[in-house]
This record gives C-alpha cells, structure tokens and sequence, in this order.
C-alpha cells in the first residue's frame, strides 16, 4: 500500500477525529469543566474512533494488523501523545486563556498527527 493512499486516509480519518475531540473538548470547557480534563476526554473519543478507521482502511492489508500487539502499542503511543497534548493545553490555558486554547488545539494535535502517522505506518500496525 502506497504511503500517499495512506497519507490520504490517514487525513481524512485524523480529520473525523480532530472534530470529534476538538468538539468534545470544547464543549466540555465550555460546561465549566477544567481544559486538562475536557481534552483527555475529547482524545479518548477521538482515539477510540481512529484507531478502528485506521487499522481497518489505511493501514489494512497484508503487512498490517490490528490486535493485541497493535491496539498496546497505539495505547502507548496514545498516553504519550495525550500527555503532551494536555501540557500544552494546559499551559497555553494558563498563559493567554481559555479560548487561546480552543484556537491552539488544531496546530498542537496537527503535529501529533504527524507523529502519530510515522508511528501508526512503521511501529503500531505492524505485525
């Protein structure tokens, strides 16, 4: 499988997650509950989400897998990932506010998604 029909799919889907987490984590601070725990809560909705999409269309086939192997590594990566992506909400949060936070989440998770990309095509999916 080409790694542009990947990239593709992998877009696509990071971009049905994004608005499921970016959704969820702003609905959530907008309640009254504090940006740390509104954003682990719209990751784990969009996680949920991508790691099925994924392992079943972008990184299906022959030299990819989903399973138990597959699902511990994207649940480390995962943890990884939602640390720094709490930090940083947190801390721009902290620093200029609230709704600079809402606006700041697109860029930091777009970075992680590359990471997640790199990870997800060589470590996570693989058997």
């Amino acid at each position: 499988m080409s790694v542009l029909r990947q990239g593709r799919y992998y877009l696509l889907i990071g971009m049905l997650q994004w608005l499921l987490d970016w959704g969820v984590m702003v609905g959530l601070s907008h309640a009254g509950m504090l940006v740390e725990p509104a954003n682990v809560v719209g990751r784990v909705s969009g996680a949920l989400l991508g790691f099925w999409l994924n392992g079943r269309f972008t990184f299906s086939g022959d030299e990819h897998h989903m399973g138990r192997k597959p699902l511990a590594r994207f649940v480390l990566m995962w943890l990884a990932t939602t640390a720094v992506s709490t930090w940083a909400m947190g801390s721009i949060d902290d620093w200029f506010g609230l709704q600079w936070a809402w606006i700041a989440k697109p860029a930091v998770e777009l970075a992680l998604g590359a990471i997640g990309f790199l990870l997800s095509r060589h470590w996570i999916y693989k058997p």
